[in-house]
């Protein structure tokens, strides 16, 4: 079992950037396949960005396309995600995530077996 935990959320303007980091425990992080997920409040929990174990490949929602980054450090066990030109809809709980499926599985859609335990993105307008 992967235990993940979120950091950097805070308050920013619109037009602004923030790095969310998700530091990772277990054997076999490495190994899977690492997402990134939002929870507005009053809506459901949505897909945002997946990465591969090497981190070669990256995959985002069309909402956050061209404006949020990810990638993976492996040898630090921890992930990132660069989010600038950041809107007040991106507004909600940001939650990193792992499956352990292969890519064929994950690509098509990502099901975490661990979830973080969340990190507040604030933006204003």
């Amino acid at each position: 079992q992967v235990q993940l935990v979120e950091s950097g959320g805070g308050l920013v303007q619109a037009g602004g950037s923030l790095r969310l980091s998700c530091a990772a425990s277990g054997r076999t992080y490495s190994t899977y396949a690492m997402g990134w997920f939002r929870q507005a409040p009053g809506k459901e929990r949505e897909f945002v960005a997946a990465i591969s174990w090497s981190g070669g490949n990256a995959y985002y929602s069309d909402s956050v396309k061209g404006r949020f980054t990810f990638s993976r450090d492996n040898a630090k066990n921890t992930v990132y995600l660069q989010m600038n030109s950041l809107k007040p809809e991106d507004t909600a709980v940001y939650y990193c995530a792992t499956d352990p499926r292969p890519p064929a599985n994950w690509r098509l859609r990502f099901n975490p077996i661990s979830w973080g335990q969340g990190t507040q993105v604030t933006v204003s307008s």
